[in-house]
């Protein structure tokens, strides 16, 4: 039985992951920080197959012990202080986890057992203002937020490890991927949690910032696949994982309005809140994910509507529950 070490487990793309490794068979070990409150809300239904360590990317011993521990062959560091407006309020703590953290994993790896198999989670924020169109895994960075540099300094760090201890280690640059579990902070799971409260009559507005920003938004449940892709192959590597198709924050909006019903969705949205808006923007990501195609033999499943839909159909069935 192969066995797998899964750091942020407990988030959006942990959980799908974890889904994942358990139907292929793995023993799953999934590292996660001792809180006040438990927050295992996206994996409760598969909790009892699970084992969980606990362990903190900030603290280098505990992740030298979760490795000792669970003796993975492989582990995927998708842990992180992930939400890029938090970072510019938090940049020291973004940096120790989402640059810092990625060391000392990969410290631990190299500490107690080099052959194991390592993927990073690197980010489209990390191309920024963009310098060609779409981007591959050639693109020059030019990150715009704390966040997004802190992901440079995590994705070549995996790279120095590589080439300098022959460690197996990839990275996936993923771009914009969402779903029924993303986080309410951020902005697709806020209009879709918006629009079908507006639709039980629950809300009246949603708050939202510019809506003329272009993402390449793709389901994680696909995303997940290609990481686990990537460590399969004999040779590792770094790939870019998207849709090769992007669309606005105002399309989102719009889809997301349609699938209730509502088509004046003006009357329901406050935009250009200054409340939400970043002092530097990514405007325009795209991704060219054909290496990945080619080698891997990845290609995205879910359609943008399809994503959109998913997602305010399962909040929608989430706020008739609450009704009970």
């Amino acid at each position: 039985m192969r066995k797998a070490l899964i750091t942020g487990i407990t988030g959006q793309d942990g959980s799908y992951l974890a889904e994942l490794l358990l139907s292929k068979g793995y023993r799953v070990y999934g590292l996660t920080r001792r809180t006040s409150t438990v927050n295992n809300e996206r994996i409760k239904h598969i909790q009892d197959k699970i084992d969980l360590l606990q362990g903190d990317l900030l603290d280098q011993t505990s992740l030298t012990a979760a490795l000792f521990e669970a003796e993975p062959d492989e582990v995927y560091n998708l842990a992180a202080q992930s939400f890029v407006k938090t970072s510019w309020n938090q940049p020291v703590l973004t940096g120790e986890f989402t640059a810092l953290g990625v060391t000392r994993m990969l410290e631990a790896v190299r500490t107690i057992n080099p052959k194991i198999k390592f993927y990073q989670a690197s980010s489209s924020e990390m191309f920024g203002k963009v310098t060609e169109t779409p981007q591959k895994e050639t693109t020059r960075f030019h990150p715009r937020s704390p966040y997004g540099v802190a992901k440079v300094y995590g994705h070549y760090i995996t790279v120095n490890y590589r080439e300098s201890y022959n460690i197996y280690a990839c990275s996936g640059i993923c771009f914009n991927h969402e779903s029924p579990r993303r986080g309410l902070e951020f902005v697709t799971r806020k209009i879709s949690h918006g629009v079908a409260r507006i639709a039980l009559s629950k809300q009246d507005k949603i708050e939202l910032g510019d809506l003329k920003p272009k993402r390449d938004w793709g389901f994680a449940g696909d995303y997940v696949e290609a990481m686990w892709m990537m460590l399969q192959e004999a040779n590792p590597d770094d790939y870019v994982i998207a849709t090769g198709r992007n669309h606005s924050v105002r399309e989102f909006v719009e889809l997301a309005f349609k699938t209730v019903g509502i088509d004046n969705w003006q009357k329901y949205v406050v935009s250009n809140d200054s409340r939400h808006t970043r002092p530097a923007e990514v405007d325009y990501l795209i991704g060219d994910y054909s290496k990945a195609q080619k080698v891997l033999g990845w290609k995205p499943k879910t359609s943008f509507k399809e994503l959109v839909e998913m997602m305010v159909k399962a909040d929608l069935e989430m706020e008739k529950k609450n009704n009970s």
